[in-house]
Parts: structure tokens; sequence; C-alpha cells
């Protein structure tokens, strides 16, 4: 069974009360309830992280080199100028696909740019929560058939 990562950056924690006109009501947990039996659908196994400092998401890519064959990341803020994570990601060589449960293009200029999507498979902004499930998919079909 292969083990995708599911790592989320800077305020995800506080979802479920952060700007529900932005991010919805869900909580962090709720989200990842609906991961694990999405992901129990697709006959994968399901790692949780959450943190707010950079350097303990980068220790828990690092950590996911011989443990995971896939990431999916929401790296919040951390997307738009974090070349450090960039660089743990593009290390580590594992697929990643990047999550954002806004749409960022609707956004404030600064959040237009990722700095972190050039190292991924792909990324899913602005669908909500679902978005997780669909990078869940996009890795359950690359796994299979290498697209």
């Amino acid at each position: 069974m292969k083990t995708v990562l599911v790592l989320n950056g800077p305020n995800l924690n506080a979802l479920g009360w952060r700007e529900q006109g932005v991010y919805g009501s869900m909580t962090l947990a709720d989200i990842e309830r609906s991961v694990a039996a999405s992901a129990e659908k697709l006959g994968l196994a399901v790692r949780f992280f959450q943190s707010n400092h950079e350097g303990a998401l980068i220790d828990e890519i690092h950590a996911a080199r011989g443990t995971a064959d896939g990431i999916v990341m929401n790296p919040g803020a951390f997307t738009h100028y974090s070349y450090a994570i960039r660089d743990a990601i593009a290390a580590v060589d594992l697929p990643a696909i990047e999550v954002h449960l806004s749409n960022v293009y609707k956004r404030e200029p600064f959040r237009h740019v990722s700095v972190t999507a050039p190292v991924m498979l792909g990324v899913v902004a602005g669908l909500g929560p679902i978005g997780y499930e669909l990078a869940l998919q996009a890795l359950a079909a690359h796994f299979e058939h290498g697209r």
C-alpha cells in the first residue's frame, strides 16, 4: 500500500474559525477525516502533519524520504516565499501536489505567485476541502500509471 504524507502549513490549524468567508467552516480535523476516508477508498495510507513552523515542515518532508510515496501539501503562506520548502520537496524526489482551499488568483496579487509549484506534480486551488481529495486521486493515478 502506498503512503501519502499530507502536510499543512501555517494557520491551517485555525480552520473552522479563521476567515470562514475565505476558508469555510470545516476544521483541519474535519478535512483530515474526509481525506482519510477518501484515501481508504483509493487503497492509500495517509499520514498527517501540520505546523506553523517552516523548519518543522522541512524536517517532515525530509523524513518522508523512505517512509512515504507521495506528498499532498498546503504550504499556506509559505507558498509565496519559502525557497527552503521548495528545495526540500525537490530534494526528496517524491511526487507532490500543492493544495489551496481558496482560489489564490482571486485574492491579493502576492498570492498569485507560488515558489513551491515548480517542483510539484500539480496544483489544486480554489475548490475548498475537496481539493485534498482530488490531489489524492491524482497521486493514485500517478502511482498506477506514472502520470
